[in-house]
């Protein structure tokens, strides 16, 4: 962080918090996580214009992945916040960064309703009201043909490399899916994974399987998240079993919990004053999300363009997060 609020440390010491600061103070320059998918480029851009336009910054966005932004913070104190941090993949390198105060997280829910797990479409839980979880889905193998062999049911995986493949084929053994009259298929690649929720969609037919979100496809056909009806079984049943290949003993168990944190380094967090305000009030509710998801997808929006519409299209969200005086420069801007 180059200057942040600079006399931010006088008004605090005159008057006893950041709150007190002046909205018309000089910002200064910002540096940014911008991450390399869509809800994270959306994220950081809307960030940017406002911190520019609200709040007089000078936002420099970088862009990187999850492993590389958190890297950087962690071991060079830039960028100053990361907006979209995803936690589980780096999570024992998180914990100790925020234990020993290198990092903090001033937000542990940017964006609702987000996660990895089953699914199944938003008409086939509605014409089986009955059915409520992976308990109850995985006794009808009927509702959903598998293509190669009708008298199955098939359950979509991940396909073949990805980190989720092993967890999907343990999940399928641990819940006794083979005896129970069920395939596992493999979808091949991300395309042909979305191809099978959007082929099922546009045909009105029955699907179950994995994917995750905030995602354009779930937005798009509204895809329901069934909830797993057991407990998380534990890290060491997750981390050891559930996540290798070839787990002798897998144990039924619901997805481990997805947990994304807006992370600001502590430089930032002692002198970013009302900024970290705004960054602890800002949460995308996940239908927002998934909307803005597939707008980006359909109209082929880069994240500033989507920004702009979101700011434009849900001032009743995002004027919640920010003071009258911060919300009415954004708008004279847009």
């Amino acid at each position: 962080m180059k200057k942040i609020l600079t006399t931010a440390a006088l008004l605090a010491a005159g008057f006893g918090a950041s709150g007190a600061m002046a909205q018309d103070m000089e910002c200064g320059d910002i540096s940014m996580g911008e991450f390399n998918w869509a809800s994270g480029e959306l994220l950081a851009n809307v960030d940017k214009i406002i911190l520019e336009e609200g709040y007089g910054c000078n936002v420099e966005l970088i862009v990187g992945g999850t492993s590389a932004i958190f890297a950087s913070m962690d071991a060079k104190g830039t960028p100053d916040i990361a907006g979209e941090q995803w936690v589980n993949g780096v999570r024992v390198l998180v914990d100790a960064a925020i234990a020993e105060g290198r990092l903090h997280a001033v937000n542990t829910g940017p964006i609702t309703g987000l996660g990895e797990g089953w699914w199944v479409p938003a008409y086939t839980a509605a014409a089986n009201p009955e059915l409520v979880t992976v308990l109850d889905w995985i006794e009808r193998p009927d509702l959903f043909p598998s293509q190669e062999d009708p008298s199955k049911g098939a359950f979509v995986g991940c396909p073949a490399g990805w980190g989720c493949q092993n967890i999907n084929n343990n999940l399928f053994e641990a819940f006794d899916m083979a005896e129970k009259g069920w395939v596992l298929v493999d979808p091949g690649s991300a395309a042909g994974l979305d191809a099978s929720i959007a082929k099922a969609n546009e045909r009105g037919e029955n699907w179950l399987g994995y994917y995750w979100s905030p995602t354009s496809i779930i937005g798009k056909y509204d895809m329901q998240a069934v909830p797993f009806g057991v407990d998380y079984a534990g890290d060491d049943n997750w981390n050891n079993c559930m996540a290798t290949d070839g787990c002798a003993d897998p144990q039924r168990t619901a997805w481990v919990k997805s947990e994304v944190f807006t992370i600001v380094t502590d430089d930032f967090m002692q002198n970013g004053g009302e900024i970290n305000d705004y960054l602890a009030a800002r949460v995308f509710p996940g239908s927002v999300m998934g909307a803005m998801l597939v707008y980006m997808a359909d109209e082929q929006a880069d994240g500033e363009d989507a920004a702009y519409e979101f700011l434009i299209r849900y001032e009743d969200i995002w004027t919640t997060w920010v003071s009258e005086e911060v919300a009415a420069k954004v708008k004279a801007a847009l």
